[in-house]
């Protein structure tokens, strides 16, 4: 195999997710032949470093040996069977661990974050129902927020690319304002702009709050919608005012989840409680597709009936995959074995460091950090900056997927001081290239 003809036929056979398929006509495919640790290789043996954990996933880097040996190990007794009427090894005692860790119970499992929240908006809906409060089936999220591209998720996702070309599908949930800190007046600070935000939501819950059913939020940070990030306070009142006028609060930690913003969960910086968490993309370390949702005794406890029509049936056919449990199960010890949480807050100071011209940057703005996840945003106004960037960035040995005008970063927790420093240099030099290249042309 090597490069042209794997990216031929992938050309020929292949619909490439998030793609305007015709830009790979002047954006070359980058075929990968191998990974390992926090490296992609293609087939001649070009390298590039993984700078966004391959869309969020991978923590441990690819190949990791301990997870390798868990999945052989469980390939060995048992790689699938249904979840319905059986039941298996890994998926209780993952369930088991996920509900020490989250104070919440019962996972209901899928493949993907979208499906997560799928699940937890029709469990949130359902459970209204099923208490006598049908009216309670609507639902709020924050202005920019990002929950997913399937028809429901679509519903709570208010970025309008994604959106659009479905909108006779959607019924559009409501939003209110996003605590972004970026919105900050003159003399804000960023826990202003989380109370202001949160009076938005107030307002409208006092006139909504009988026909609403949750809010769902990312936690901390707005991933989707250029990295937004908001004060933990945003948090503590929200949880209050869902609680004030019984809605239900989801937090979607597809991204935020498992030690990205600094904790394991990153709604715990808040020391809030929620009611339904969805969980996906690190859960497994970036090696098997799976996603979870987890919620209260209280809601579990409204579906337990004799009326099969009061049950939660809801349903996928990998539903708790052998395979995939097993994997998260081993991501989960690697966090516990290792400290990595600790780790991380070292390996974060290293890699900042080593982003210092980046963020001193002239263009920069706005420059942010949180846990191991960074972001700058380029003052361009250039349409095309995201796709010559990447480009540039891969030029350079790095994979980096700028979100509009907002650079990012979100590395495996496996980097060193050399790792950090490939990763600063090509993001620094493919910005040069990238605002060159719009200097000469006008």
């Amino acid at each position: 195999m090597d490069n042209p003809s794997l990216i031929q036929r992938s050309l020929q056979h292949v619909w490439h997710p998030c793609t305007q398929m015709k830009r790979h006509e002047t954006l070359p495919l980058v075929p990968i032949a191998r990974a390992q640790g926090v490296w992609l290789y293609d087939f001649e043996g070009r390298r590039y470093l993984d700078g966004i954990s391959s869309w969020w996933v991978n923590l441990f880097g690819h190949g990791h040996p301990y997870i390798k040996a868990a999945l052989v190990a469980q390939l060995d007794q048992l790689d699938h069977v249904m979840l319905a009427g059986f039941t298996h090894e890994p998926v209780v005692e993952l369930s088991e661990k996920l509900g020490q860790l989250t104070g919440l119970g019962h996972a209901f499992y899928a493949s993907d974050g979208a499906s997560a929240t799928e699940i937890a908006l029709k469990m949130s809906a359902h459970y209204w129902r099923n208490t006598g409060r049908s009216e309670k089936c609507r639902f709020v999220g924050l202005a920019g927020g990002y929950h997913g591209e399937t028809v429901g998720a679509l519903a709570v996702t208010d970025i309008a690319i994604f959106r659009e070309a479905y909108a006779p599908l959607v019924r559009l949930a409501a939003t209110v304002p996003s605590p972004d800190a970026r919105k900050a007046e003159p003399g804000e600070s960023a826990a202003d702009v989380a109370h202001r935000a949160a009076g938005g939501l107030q307002a409208w819950l006092e006139q909504h709050h009988a026909s609403t059913a949750a809010l769902i939020i990312e936690p901390l940070v707005q991933c989707a919608t250029g990295m937004a990030m908001h004060d933990a306070s945003y948090l503590r009142l929200v949880r209050a005012l869902c609680d004030r006028y019984e809605v239900h609060l989801v937090v979607d930690e597809i991204a935020t989840g498992f030690g990205r913003t600094g904790t394991l969960f990153a709604h715990q910086q808040a020391g809030i409680r929620p009611d339904f968490i969805c969980l996906s993309k690190g859960l497994t370390g970036g090696t098997l597709p799976l996603s979870a949702v987890l919620t209260t005794d209280t809601v579990y406890q409204a579906f337990y009936d004799d009326e099969v029509a009061r049950g939660f049936l809801h349903s996928h056919s990998y539903t708790g995959n052998p395979l995939a449990c097993r994997a998260a199960l081993a991501t989960l010890e690697l966090f516990a074995q290792n400290d990595v949480l600790a780790r991380n807050v070292t390996l974060a100071h290293t890699i900042s460091q080593a982003f210092a011209p980046l963020t001193a940057h002239a263009r920069i703005k706005n420059a942010r950090q949180l846990g191991m996840l960074w972001a700058w945003d380029v003052d361009t106004a250039s349409p095309y900056f995201s796709r010559r960037y990447q480009q540039h960035a891969i030029a350079h040995g790095v994979l980096l997927r700028p979100i509009g005008n907002t650079i990012y970063a979100m590395p495996p927790y496996v980097m060193d001081e050399d790792t950090a420093g490939h990763l600063a240099r090509g993001a620094l030099a493919a910005l040069q290239a990238t605002l060159a290249e719009e200097s000469a042309h006008g």
